[in-house]
């Protein structure tokens, strides 16, 4: 139970901090489609360079996962097509829904219930790709 507590605070916190930047706006998300503006493109960046030092982190010290057991970091095949496809789709879904995965729960629980039909594609999306994932090239 302490541990779900843990995690539902780190949610919170995570809540918070995408509200107050104002990354979870719909309008925030349109300007950056549009190029109308640096702010998302600002977080986006600060994110990317954090992931990066926590990959490095996690890579130089063998850190373990929460049951002990070492965190392994896959190498990628740079310039793939999966992951250029994948960025497109997901990149195409984002601008036309006005909303990444993380955000869909914080405006969920803002009260924005129209939210919930977004909540709902995503999770028939992730349903579909796990059914034809092993016809897709990897």
């Amino acid at each position: 139970m302490l541990k779900a507590l843990k995690y539902l605070i780190v949610g919170f916190v995570f809540g918070i901090v995408l509200t107050k930047s104002e990354a979870v706006s719909w309008y925030r998300i349109y300007e950056m489609f549009q190029f109308q503006s640096f702010h998302m493109y600002g977080i986006i960046g600060v994110a990317v360079v954090v992931g990066l030092i926590g990959v490095q982190i996690i890579k130089r010290t063998n850190a373990k996962d929460i049951k002990g057991e070492p965190i392994v970091i896959a190498d990628k095949e740079p310039g793939s097509a999966r992951y250029w496809i994948g960025g497109l789709i997901f990149g195409l879904g984002w601008a036309l829904a006005g909303s990444c995965p993380g955000p869909i729960f914080i405006l969920i629980g803002a009260g924005f219930w129209p939210l919930l039909l977004t909540l709902a594609g995503a999770l028939i999306g992730t349903f579909l790709y796990g059914v034809i994932k092993d016809k897709l090239p990897h």
